[in-house]
């Protein structure tokens, strides 16, 4: 028997290298995304979405029939709030959309400089038609507990570190951190009006995003707020606004608005 020629090599070999390639670019891709995964349609019926024009400006959620909160660096001179979506391209006749009238940031908050602490805002928009695909959330009558699971419902970036937005709404699965975990992380940035989470694969909101909200036992417990560059390093972690250190000028606001 001879020896076999080139051409019989590379018939028998070509299988074996297209299996490797294919399974080398399926690996690179895992190591590159994130836990999050598509949510169910509608089963959140509260996340809304601000436009300015047709970019995505930031992720919200519904608290009563008219009011929306979210945080200040999210304000844009024009835009509006969507609220019943879940894919942005392809539209299921749930949607309903109206411009911002009016914005009405926490009195505190300091806008002269990078301080997040008080990056809340309030949205009163026109009552919505609510149904299965839109409803308010409640807001946490509690702060949060070291520990509490959580999930994070948002348009955010599904890979890391580079940024690939998806056009479904995702979901994450996140736990409550202690607080001294990301002052280590963040030193001189982290505040007692923030609240911390993480999921151990990293996946958290992407670097400067603020497209979503973290919910804890079916009530708000926080606003998506910013998010530090901490790639592939244990302790970053997705920093939220605390509701629950502002639920009397939330509720008061938004009862003088209603």
């Amino acid at each position: 028997m001879g020896h076999p020629t080139p051409a019989a090599v590379w018939i028998w070999m070509f299988p074996l290298l297209l299996l490797e390639s294919r399974a080398g670019h399926l690996g690179a891709q895992e190591t590159e995304m994130l836990e999050g995964q598509e949510c169910r349609p509608h089963e959140q019926p509260w996340p809304t979405a601000l436009f300015q024009g047709v970019q995505l400006v930031c992720g919200d959620v519904l608290i009563d029939d008219n009011g929306v909160p979210t945080a200040v660096h999210c304000k844009k001179l024009k835009y509006t709030v969507r609220l019943g979506d879940h894919s942005l391209q392809n539209k299921d006749g749930s949607e309903q959309e109206t411009a911002v009238a009016q914005s009405l940031p926490h009195p505190c908050y300091n806008s002269s400089n990078k301080d997040h602490n008080r990056d809340l805002m309030l949205i009163p928009r026109d009552r919505a038609s609510l149904g299965p695909q839109v409803k308010p959330i409640h807001l946490a009558d509690h702060c949060p507990q070291v520990g509490q699971k959580g999930t994070i419902s948002s348009w955010s970036c599904v890979t890391s570190p580079q940024e690939n937005f998806p056009d479904t709404l995702n979901c994450t699965e996140v736990k409550i951190i202690p607080q001294k975990q990301s002052e280590d992380a963040y030193p001189g940035q982290v505040t007692d009006s923030m609240v911390c989470a993480n999921e151990s694969s990293g996946a958290d909101p992407c670097q400067g995003d603020s497209r979503g909200s973290l919910v804890c036992g079916g009530v708000l417990q926080g606003i998506t707020s910013w998010e530090s560059d901490l790639y592939g390093r244990p302790e970053r972690s997705g920093i939220y606004i605390n509701i629950c250190h502002y639920l009397d000028w939330t509720k008061k606001t938004m009862g003088s608005k209603g």
